[in-house]
């Protein structure tokens, strides 16, 4: 939706949804890993191929706006026709841009179809559990799109950086192998598969910032008194740990990524660009479940007809 030399913000209005949603997949289909047999992270950039500077801040603004409606229509037939349900997976190192992403991709959704749930680390009811099992609880209903601001992932991202954790997880110590996170990703692939299989889609979105993007918007945090709350010394000890977190993102994606639950690796260096791409991915998602309003019977649009007839002749 942005990266052509000749689009406008003026062109991309004038644009039916047919050719948005188009457009949309193009984009989304950029950064679409699929089958992750062969998925090296090196190969997915962290910025977009365009070079873009504030000339374009209005073709962003209205591509953005133009997402957020495409995406407000498709969420109304998918609460309508009641089968299908959405799942979308926010991954990423700190100062990524994922609240801001869930806040401004998803502004235009109704409240009643959507719902945002943060996980962080585990209480100890959590604990008491499969690592799976606070997730499954706020996994979307039919016609409802649930997004996850973290995941189950963590559990072979953070634990699997920070070993020492897995210790706390009460789990019987002749289970803590060194196939323990073989093991949990080929759990995750099948409850994917087993989600999909009735009636849930999952799209995973990573969004790929660059060590020294991140190391700006720290910097940003510190130097900005109205984001010093954003940042926690927490922060700093993580970004040590790097190489070992893409390490792990990269097996993870690797093994996890298919063609029902494929993961996105979107350029994240610029945010404006990475929430057009991260609602191009989620309209591709809706749109490929080819949702439709309910039909109603011949007896059902009768009995309306009557109703309707009735509601005419009243009288003021």
């Amino acid at each position: 939706m942005t990266e052509d030399s000749n689009l406008t913000a003026k062109s991309l209005k004038e644009m039916s949804d047919k050719e948005l949603i188009k457009r949309a997949k193009k984009i989304s289909n950029r950064y679409c890993v699929g089958n992750g047999k062969d998925f090296k992270l090196k190969h997915f950039t962290t910025v977009p191929k365009k070079t873009f500077g504030p000339e374009d801040k209005p073709l962003f603004k209205e591509a953005l706006e133009q997402g957020v409606d495409i995406l407000t229509e498709l969420q109304e037939v998918l609460y309508a026709q009641d089968r299908w349900s959405l799942l979308v997976i926010f991954q990423a190192m700190d100062a990524a841009g994922k609240d801001g992403a869930i806040k401004h991709v998803l502004s235009g959704i109704n409240p009643q179809g959507c719902h945002v749930t943060p996980f962080k680390a585990p209480n100890s009811e959590e604990l008491d559990h499969d690592f799976l099992w606070r997730c499954i609880k706020e996994l979307p209903g039919r016609g409802k799109i649930g997004i996850f601001n973290r995941s189950y992932y963590e559990e072979v991202l953070v634990v699997r950086v920070h070993e020492a954790i897995l210790q706390n997880q009460k789990l019987p110590e002749k289970l803590i192998t060194k196939k323990i996170w073989d093991q949990r990703l080929e759990d995750i692939q099948n409850f994917e598969r087993y989600l999909h299989r009735n009636g849930t889609k999952v799209i995973k979105i990573f969004l790929n910032v660059s060590k020294e993007e991140q190391k700006q918007r720290f910097l940003e945090r510190i130097n900005q008194q109205e984001k010093n709350w954003k940042f926690s010394s927490g922060d700093i000890k993580e970004r040590g740990y790097w190489d070992q977190y893409m390490e792990a993102y990269e097996e993870s994606i690797r093994k996890t990524s298919t063609k029902d639950s494929p993961w996105y690796v979107i350029p994240a260096d610029n945010k404006p660009y990475a929430r057009i791409a991260v609602a191009s991915a989620i309209i591709h998602a809706l749109d490929d479940m080819e949702l439709s309003y309910p039909t109603l019977s011949e007896e059902e649009q009768s009995k309306l007809q009557e109703m309707k007839t009735a509601l005419m002749e009243e009288k003021e």
